[in-house]
């Protein structure tokens, strides 16, 4: 499949449009001078605007344009929309949380507006709550109550026991569920989405060089690489030792030839052993052992880009990437997205990826 033009019309216009309180404000777009929201795996995206604080009055001067809590206030809601300027999309909706002045020597004022999504409310208070019999599906459907998102879940419904929340964020103490579990949190409008890392979907795209992709850069490392993982723990319930073992079970996207596989022709088995995590049943031994090996291999390959602004480039969205050689043209799981304009370069999305795999020409 070629690369997809972002837009119909022949010259791609993509202004963001922002809507405070849920509307549009002439002085907001024309002030408007850069722009830069940030998602990363984990979620909690954030978001920064920088103003010109400068406006004309109806007394032929010139004042403070946001002196005022008119418009851009602490605690206004705020969204963005990117994209082509004829059907946008949002990339952002969330709370404005920190304000900033600028007054520079030789030039006019600017206000710096700071704002982060739902998921910020998550992060604030922390509480020692333990969670009987739980599954990550219960904590995530709680949390989401409490943020009044609507949760989409996927999977993650198998009871994980009795979890000890001491003195953690809601935020933090369900990231630490998901990563032990392999699985991810972002929210998406109003919605929050928990899923496994193997079930995460927000499309796919192909980018070209000197297409869409207008430069990349590309690591494939050996230095965190395993070809084995082994856990070890104790079953209370059984009275006996558990462990897992893993060479990987979702390693994905691509295609070619495996971290671990090269590794064991180029230099040799390296195993990896962990010990000092607490475990209460073979299942989650397993799972364990699983989560830890792909956490390893899926960054084998790495590559940092620059693309043309594009509102579907998300974390969790696959890459096609050509151009890039054998080695390196294949495709790669967004884990971070930077959406970033300003009145200079105009609208352009950074992007860290990963894949598993080298391509062909890429070996020991």
């Amino acid at each position: 499949m070629p690369e997809v033009a972002i837009s119909r019309d022949a010259v791609y216009s993509a202004i963001p449009t922002l809507r405070v309180n849920g509307q549009e404000y002439a002085m907001v777009s024309e002030l408007l001078l850069a722009m830069e929201m940030t998602e990363n795996e984990g979620g909690m995206s954030t978001l920064e605007l920088r103003m010109s604080n400068l406006a004309s009055n109806d007394r032929s001067s010139a004042e403070l344009a946001f002196e005022n809590d008119g418009i851009l206030k602490l605690g206004a809601k705020i969204a963005v929309y990117t994209g082509d300027e004829n059907a946008p999309k949002e990339i952002f909706r969330g709370t404005i949380t920190g304000l900033e002045a600028e007054f520079p020597e030789l030039g006019p004022p600017e206000l710096v507006v700071l704002a982060e999504d739902a998921l910020q409310q998550a992060r604030l208070s922390r509480r020692t709550k333990v969670w009987e019999n739980t599954s990550i599906a219960d904590v995530a459907k709680e949390l989401a109550k409490q943020l009044n998102l609507s949760p989409v879940i996927t999977g993650l419904t198998d009871k994980i026991g009795t979890e000890v929340q001491l003195n953690e964020s809601d935020l933090a103490f369900l990231r630490r569920l998901l990563t032990r579990f392999d699985s991810d949190i972002q929210v998406v409008g109003n919605e929050l989405h928990v899923s496994p890392r193997k079930d995460v979907s927000r499309g796919t795209i192909e980018l070209a060089l000197a297409g869409q992709l207008r430069r990349a850069r590309v690591l494939a490392d050996l230095a965190h690489q395993v070809t084995k993982v082994t856990v070890t723990g104790w079953d209370y319930k059984q009275g006996q030792n558990i462990s897992g073992s893993s060479t990987g079970t979702n390693l994905q996207p691509g295609a070619g030839r495996g971290g671990a596989q090269i590794l064991q022709d180029a230099i040799g088995d390296r195993a990896e052993h962990v010990g000092d995590l607490g475990l209460s049943n073979q299942a989650e031994a397993q799972a364990l052992a699983d989560a830890i090996f792909d956490h390893r291999a899926r960054p084998f390959v790495v590559v940092d880009g620059t693309a043309e602004g594009n509102p579907a480039l998300r974390v969790g969205t696959q890459l096609k990437l050509t151009g890039l050689g054998g080695r390196f043209s294949n495709t790669y799981y967004v884990v971070r997205a930077r959406h970033k304009f300003d009145l200079s370069n105009g609208y352009k999305t950074e992007f860290e990826a990963q894949c598993p795999f080298l391509g062909s020409g890429g070996g020991a």
